[in-house]
Formats: C-alpha cells, structure tokens, sequence
C-alpha cells in the first residue's frame, strides 16, 4: 500500500519537475509546501477519477440505507465513523444522517466535497457544545442565547 500523500516544499518541483512528479509512483499525492499561501496538493488523475469514484459510491449508499428505511443501520454505526455523535440527542443523529445524505449527493453532482467537510465540522460543533454542559447552558439561556428555530430563507414569517 501506498503511502497517502509526502510534503515536499513548492521550489522542489519547480527546480525538479521530472523527478518531483515520479514521486506520485509511491505516493497518492504530494503535498506542495508554500512559504506566502496555502498548500497545495499534486495527484494523478487517475487517483483523483478513483476517490471520485469512491465518494459516489459511499453517497449513493448512505442514500439508498436511508431510501430504504435501514437507518438503524447507519445509526449503530455512525460512532465508528465520528466518535463525537455520542454526544448530539437521538433527533440530532436523525437529523445529522439526513442533511449528510443530501450534501454528499449534492457535492457529489457538484464535484465538490467542500460541503461535506463543512456539514461534519458544524456538527463536531454542535456535539462539543452538548458535551460541555457549562457551555451548552450558556448559549441557550435566554435572552442571550438560544432564541428558538430560525425560519428559512425566503420562507414567510
């Protein structure tokens, strides 16, 4: 098994390009350090086809366990994937698995996997909020905390 990615500085595959890429034969990915900007990363797109491929898979699936009413599944197995879910109430898990199925096939259709990492940071917030009972207490004392659901956008009042 390959390694999944190795940094190496940006310069290096600017003074050694040839060399510098046939490092993707031992690796999924380089990862180029940058002195003034984000990092970037150097993959083949036959590696970038395949986790495409596997993203699909894994949202279609998600779907199709929700679609067909297996959620119980999904449910006991969700702790494995994101030990922090043992902290969100049952009706959050409910409804963390619903708004996962939607973003990731949405992301998916997209091209764009930013969403799910967005969704799954919101909600690791949302259970380290449950877990701290200090915290949880003040950001839903009234009047400066919670003050209720918010009603959609462009939905009326």
């Amino acid at each position: 098994m390959t390694a999944a990615y190795e940094e190496i500085p940006f310069s290096e595959l600017l003074h050694r390009p040839a060399a510098t890429t046939s490092r993707l034969d031992a690796v999924r990915a380089l990862r180029l350090r940058r002195r003034d900007a984000g990092d970037l990363a150097l993959m083949r797109v036959d590696q970038l086809e395949q986790d495409t491929t596997v993203v699909d898979f894994t949202s279609r699936l998600l779907s199709g366990l929700v679609r067909t009413g297996n959620t119980a599944a999904l449910r006991a197995a969700l702790p494995e994937a994101l030990p922090w879910v043992t902290f969100l109430p049952a009706e959050d898990v409910d409804e963390l698995i619903g708004e996962l199925v939607d973003v990731a096939r949405g992301a998916v259709a997209l091209d764009n996997l930013a969403p799910i990492a967005l969704l799954l940071t919101q909600w690791r917030h949302t259970a380290e909020v449950h877990a701290d009972p200090a915290l949880y207490a003040a950001l839903t004392r009234e009047p400066d905390g919670d003050l209720g659901p918010v009603p959609r956008p462009g939905a009326p009042e």
